[in-house]
């Protein structure tokens, strides 16, 4: 009896995200339709988004996950920390603690945006390491290059061009500008920062 041939691909790794806002989240869901990727993205924001929330998730994806990618907007621990009371542990204190933790995790890759992912965007178009308190602050320097820009689903993914496609031809450039920025320090927590890279850099042999 002729043997039936098994025609079932191999099933793809999986590299998932979690992130704290919706931009991060449109912005992922834009790169997996737009780039034929030899793995699976899966973009998630968690129902709670304080920290320690945030890492079980991330821990929990590490299981089936080959890679899981944690992106910070580090305004927001900043801003927490100045508004929080004295005496308790601070956003700051409670992010490096987690970070500290993750280091022992091969899977885990945490990627610090400061201020915001906005801050990536930016590098697509120049290279700079001025540093920015705030998305308000950065605006008018973005807005330079994305005149339009507006921190809605609609302009992320409705547009003539969706967000991913308008800074794709600039994809290098931003990787090329945001590595020159180094990786984050708790040493220096005031410096412009775009870890964004470091996903291109580990999909490059999906894209």
């Amino acid at each position: 009896m002729r043997k039936v041939r098994n025609l079932s691909h191999p099933k793809k790794s999986v590299f998932s995200f979690v992130v704290d806002g919706e931009c991060e989240l449109w912005y992922l869901q834009l790169l997996k339709q737009h780039e034929s990727l030899t793995i699976h993205l899966e973009p998630k924001i968690p129902v709670k988004k304080k920290l320690n929330d945030q890492l079980e998730m991330v821990k929990t994806l590490s299981v089936e996950s080959e890679k899981v990618f944690w992106i910070v907007d580090f305004d927001t621990i900043l801003k927490e920390t100045k508004e929080a009371k004295k005496g308790n542990k601070t956003s700051l204190q409670e992010f490096r603690d987690l970070y500290e933790q993750c280091k022992t995790n091969e899977k885990i890759v945490i990627i610090v945006n400061n201020p915001c992912l906005e801050y990536w965007f930016l590098q697509h178009f120049e290279q700079t390491s001025k540093y920015f308190v705030s998305y308000d602050q950065l605006e008018k320097s973005l807005k330079r290059h994305l005149p339009d820009y507006e921190k809605k689903e609609k302009y992320f993914k409705y547009s003539k061009l969706t967000i991913y496609q308008k800074l794709k031809p600039y994809l290098n450039t931003a990787i090329s500008n945001a590595m020159i920025l180094g990786e984050f320090t708790f040493e220096n927590t005031q410096t412009g920062m775009a870890e964004m890279y470091k996903i291109f850099n580990i999909l490059r042999k999906g894209l």
